[in-house]
């Protein structure tokens, strides 16, 4: 029997990331009995879902920063250039 992959939650975007390249590189080879391309299939699923996740969060993130914060700097006390 496959040994079980972990199954936990990564540490960051980045670590998802780093791990799914490895798994789709190990797909890639071919060279996985079915159980275990099943089990890294599972766990590639469980990365991506993560990876969304985060994604998503981050674009949030930057939406509330853009209606709230960063606005375009408009100072009425400047002059136009004459040049």
């Amino acid at each position: 029997m496959a040994k079980p992959l972990k199954s936990d939650p990564p540490q960051s975007l980045e670590a998802a990331l780093e791990e799914l390249e490895k798994i789709v590189s190990t797909m890639e080879d071919g060279r996985l009995p079915l159980e275990r391309s099943l089990a890294q299939y599972k766990r590639g699923a469980e990365l991506l879902k993560y990876c969304q996740a985060a994604l998503l969060d981050a674009q949030q993130q930057v939406k509330v920063l853009e209606e709230g914060i960063l606005r375009d700097f408009k100072s009425d006390d400047r002059e136009p250039d004459d040049d």
